[in-house]
């Protein structure tokens, strides 16, 4: 709902934040340390990317605006973190600290950036409506309050 989102945009902004980031820094950084392959950060950030396209790509299918879906952008912070792990192969504890320190450091900058550019969400509500529901799916509102005064 584009109006929840535009209520919602800091909170979601935080809380996706958060999460992303250490959804890739967790997930690179147990991959590499196990696997020892340099570049798996940006490998796994791609993927991620790609998926997000897809996803993108489908709710537009089902008539929503391009905008709707905001793709994150994981690749930048991930290079970061390959980076960090390349310069810190000898200490295992010095990747996971400097290299979660710069993901979560880069990633909200990278995704605010990435914000900024899109259209205003009520901008975007106004110009596209909601696609309307069959009539089996359309809400029916609630009766609360109705014999109140009888």
């Amino acid at each position: 709902d584009y109006i929840f989102y535009t209520d919602w945009a800091w909170t979601s902004f935080v809380v996706f934040s958060i999460a992303q980031s250490t959804m890739l820094a967790v997930g690179a950084v147990y991959y590499m340390l196990f696997t020892g392959v340099p570049g798996t950060a940006t490998y796994y950030a791609t993927i991620m990317t790609i998926y997000t396209w897809v996803a993108k790509g489908a709710w537009f299918a089902l008539g929503y605006p391009y905008d709707f879906i905001a793709v994150p952008v994981w690749i930048p912070s991930a290079m970061l973190l390959d980076l960090t792990y390349w310069a810190t192969r000898r200490n295992k504890h010095a990747v996971i600290i400097i290299g979660g320190t710069l993901v979560g450091l880069s990633f909200p900058l990278f995704n605010m950036v990435n914000l900024l550019l899109i259209r205003d969400p009520l901008e975007v509500a106004f110009k596209y409506p909601r696609p309307t529901l069959p009539a089996y799916m359309t809400p029916i509102e609630p009766q609360v309050g109705k014999f109140y005064n009888s």
